[in-house]
């Protein structure tokens, strides 16, 4: 088969699968046995073994790691001392609520590397207590759900540790790249929060005396130190990226059950549980997805895709926003895992082509796919957000859309400005660029 053929075969069956509502990690997986069946070359046993295959993988222990820390930090109640802390730091703003959601999102993002665990561990309580206040429900929604995106955008992000694992490119480097980004996001979105307020009159706390802000700080600090150590540990060398999901564990641990005291036994085996029961479908979609991915290297696909993009002598920046765009449209269907591993991979060579850098390029598809969390069908952040507000999607998808313009308009800055984002990583890890 010619690399047209095998891609249609793939995809038109992936998405015939996709739309009878099969399970994308199911789908991405039979979407190969036609392939498999036709090809006189091909057996289906294939399949298997390149979907057991990538699991041999190091850096992939860190998914569940990162995902048992998230929830050990949940379980434990730490996630209250973040929003203490940041009610005295921004409460005192218009819309003082909506602000420490904001906050809140983006200091947990610096711990879990997680949206869902973000929206879901935040929305419990901000949707609530927002709508409480006298916030419209929708707004309370869709602000707890787009805040959420930067859990994958600030390090530690989970979709940066595949995404480095499946490119080979340094996870220490996206991490350090994400920074500037993610609170460019956050700044963005408390923009927002603040126009709400003044339009609806939202009302305000007082504003926090030093006093008041010290002792919260201190509540907070071992927590706060999660993202310093795990980051700096990467940066300096001291260990790996999955190293380092074992030691945000360990130090998660450490500070529930012997600092705060917050964790029983029953709560930690249930925390256990749950992330085995998450990582189990993550895991499940990288397997099947680099099956999908390792057919579409054997047809040689990326390299047609390649041959095509170059013909067109687009630059990098216009490269760049294609790159966006198909990421953007990938990510309203399917989750974001089997979407690094199968467009990432084709992508990849593109942007290489072009002279876009690997980080850059990495940057541009995490973000891109960070509003798939938010936006239907898939939109999975935005579910999770609107079952805890007790509303439909569809009510809040006109607030999710106002939320998420500044957020687009971070997007075209990554894609204008690249040393807006290679800064940090030129600077402590000059080595990976």
């Amino acid at each position: 088969m010619s690399p047209g053929d095998a891609a249609l075969l793939l995809f038109a069956t992936f998405g015939t699968l996709v739309l009878l509502r099969v399970p994308v990690s199911f789908a991405l997986g039979l979407a190969c046995l036609p392939v498999l069946l036709v090809d006189d070359r091909m057996r289906p046993f294939i399949l298997l073994n390149e979907t057991f295959t990538s699991y041999w993988s190091f850096v992939l222990l860190a998914v569940p790691f990162f995902l048992l820390a998230a929830n050990l930090m949940n379980t434990a109640g730490i996630t209250d001392r973040l929003i203490d802390l940041s009610k005295v730091a921004v409460g005192h703003m218009p819309g003082g609520l909506g602000h420490i959601n904001v906050v809140v999102s983006m200091l947990f993002a610096g711990i879990s590397g997680s949206s869902t665990a973000d929206a879901a561990g935040i929305g419990k309580l901000m949707i609530p207590a927002m709508v409480k206040q006298g916030y419209d429900v929708r707004f309370s929604v869709a602000i707890t759900a787009c805040s959420s995106v930067m859990g994958v955008i600030i390090p530690p992000s989970i979709l940066m540790v595949v995404w480095g694992g499946v490119m080979s490119v340094s996870i220490g480097a996206l991490f350090l790249a994400g920074v500037i980004p993610g609170i460019l996001i956050a700044l963005s979105m408390m923009a927002t929060v603040y126009a709400y307020a003044k339009i609806y009159g939202y009302p305000i706390y007082h504003r926090s005396r030093l006093a008041e802000l010290l002792p919260a700080f201190a509540r907070a600090f071992f927590a706060l130190m999660t993202p310093t150590i795990i980051v700096a540990g990467i940066v300096g060398g001291i260990f790996t990226p999955t190293e380092a999901s074992v030691v945000a564990v360990l130090y998660t641990l450490v500070i529930s059950l012997l600092i705060y005291r917050s964790l029983t036994v029953r709560q930690l085996v249930h925390s256990i549980y749950e992330t085995g029961r998450f990582a189990a479908i993550s895991l499940f979609c990288i397997g099947t997805a680099s099956a999908f991915g390792f057919l579409l290297a054997y047809y040689k696909v990326p390299a047609a895709l390649v041959d095509q993009i170059v013909a067109m002598e687009l630059g990098p920046v216009a490269t760049g926003f294609m790159i966006a765009a198909a990421f953007l449209v990938i990510g309203l269907f399917i989750d974001a895992i089997p979407a690094i591993i199968i467009l990432g991979t084709i992508l990849f060579p593109v942007a290489e082509a072009v002279g876009i850098h690997g980080v850059h390029f990495a940057i541009i598809g995490v973000i891109s796919l960070a509003f798939g969390l938010v936006t239907p069908p898939y939109g999975l952040c935005l579910l999770i957000a609107a079952s805890i507000g007790g509303i439909s999607v569809i009510k809040a998808l006109k607030d999710v859309a106002v939320v998420l313009l500044p957020m687009l308009a971070i997007l075209t800055l990554v894609i204008l400005w690249p040393s807006l984002i290679l800064w940090l990583p030129s600077v402590f890890m000059p080595r990976f660029l």
